[in-house]
């Protein structure tokens, strides 16, 4: 495997692009950076197994292949035509082109894509007398262009499908948390796995999890396949290295201190579903059960949860009469535990009557979200004043 330095970019959760310039760094990459929305980084080539394979917070592995200046679409087909496609990947692979821009003066970024997948196409025919095939919906390798004011910049992406896709869900459920964003989370939260841990309101179990995997040292790439793996350059042998070191990690520690709850039944099936698809349904402690109705496990521990309400129920009066009942279970029977709540609606803290202790930006997918933390210490966590801004 070559050790020659290549450029990587991981985008994450807006709002995570910190903790993933720390997870890379522990990974072995050097030259990390963050920009809105990722991090930049490099390494030889084989890092990008490595991340695939053991980043929490990644979306996606990119390798940087090529860069060109344009001022037309025409500059863009060259700037294609002149990379070197058909030694990264063979004719027989099929592809899909993604375009995204940032003050790009261009009228139309579909004729964009449609000009790069031409010449990628026409690239491979003068020299194969043949075309990839494009494939949209589960392409064998995507290629991906971003474009600012001046230049493009030309990706492979390393991972296929998204690397929140862990591969191990069995059971989907209604507005579900990114895996990624919930492994987030559990960092910001500053858990460990010594915590005890609730999610009272837990829907399909993506933040119970995502800690279970943790505290099992279960890498999140383990047991799905990679676009990598169709790259001439892939190595089989070091993969298959890494899996086997990966394996050889894990814990097995029968129950953790974890626990999660939801009124659901349907939803908690769920989440024993996808529990029991990477083997730690001995893991979790879950009960049917409606938040109001539960008492704490432990004396101290973190309750992190993102409520359904108001995705699933739809309704501001049903909000309305909730998040006060919720504050006062939390006040009464939570009293020397940490709260996290992720949330899209930013009236919850006046809602619950409790003062938040720090509120951290966060997005799931498009929707832009706050995680609200409460210390709950009694007496001493009522709201006093108005919030602020």
């Amino acid at each position: 495997m070559s050790r020659d330095r290549h450029t990587f970019f991981a985008p994450c959760p807006r709002g995570l692009e910190p903790l993933l310039c720390a997870e890379l760094v522990r990974l072995g990459a050097q030259d990390v950076a963050a920009t809105q929305g990722g991090v930049g980084f490099t390494g030889p080539f084989d890092l990008c197994y490595r991340a695939n394979l053991d980043s929490r917070l990644a979306s996606r592995i990119l390798w940087r292949i090529g860069q060109g200046a344009y001022t037309h679409e025409q500059d863009l087909y060259q700037a294609a035509l002149r990379l070197p496609w058909p030694d990264w990947f063979p004719v027989s692979c099929t592809i899909k082109v993604k375009v995204s821009a940032k003050r790009c003066p261009l009228k139309s970024l579909d004729f964009v894509t449609l000009r790069i997948k031409d010449a990628v196409c026409d690239a491979f025919k003068t020299l194969t007398a043949d075309r990839p095939t494009v494939e949209t919906a589960t392409p064998d390798i995507r290629i991906d262009a971003f474009l600012d004011d001046t230049h493009c910049t030309f990706y492979l992406d390393t991972s296929g499908e998204a690397l929140f896709k862990r591969g191990w869900r069995r059971a989907g459920t209604e507005a579900p948390l990114r895996e990624n964003l919930a492994a987030g989370i559990l960092q910001l939260a500053g858990w460990t796995s010594d915590h005890v841990l609730l999610d009272p309101m837990c829907g399909g179990g993506t933040i119970l999890q995502e800690a279970a995997m943790v505290a099992r040292r279960i890498s999140p790439g383990l047991g799905r396949r990679f676009a990598f793996e169709k790259l001439r350059n892939f190595s089989p042998r070091h993969w298959q290295e890494l899996c086997a070191a990966s394996r050889a990690q894990q814990t097995k520690t029968g129950p953790l201190p974890l626990y999660g709850s939801d009124r659901d039944g349907a939803v908690l099936r769920a989440a024993r579903a996808n529990l029991e698809a990477i083997g730690l349904a001995d893991a979790v402690h879950l009960q049917q059960a409606d938040v109001l109705d539960l008492t704490a496990p432990a004396a101290e521990g973190l309750l992190i949860t993102n409520p359904p309400y108001g995705v699933r129920l739809g309704d501001d009066a049903t909000l309305t009469a909730f998040y006060p009942k919720l504050g006062d279970l939390l006040k009464q029977r939570f009293s020397g535990w940490r709260a996290y709540i992720l949330t899209a609606d930013l009236r919850l803290p006046k809602l619950i009557g409790l003062a938040p202790s720090r509120r951290t930006p966060l997005f799931n997918g498009a929707l832009e979200c706050r995680l609200y933390e409460f210390k709950l210490v009694a007496g001493s966590m009522r709201r006093k004043g108005p919030e602020r801004a």
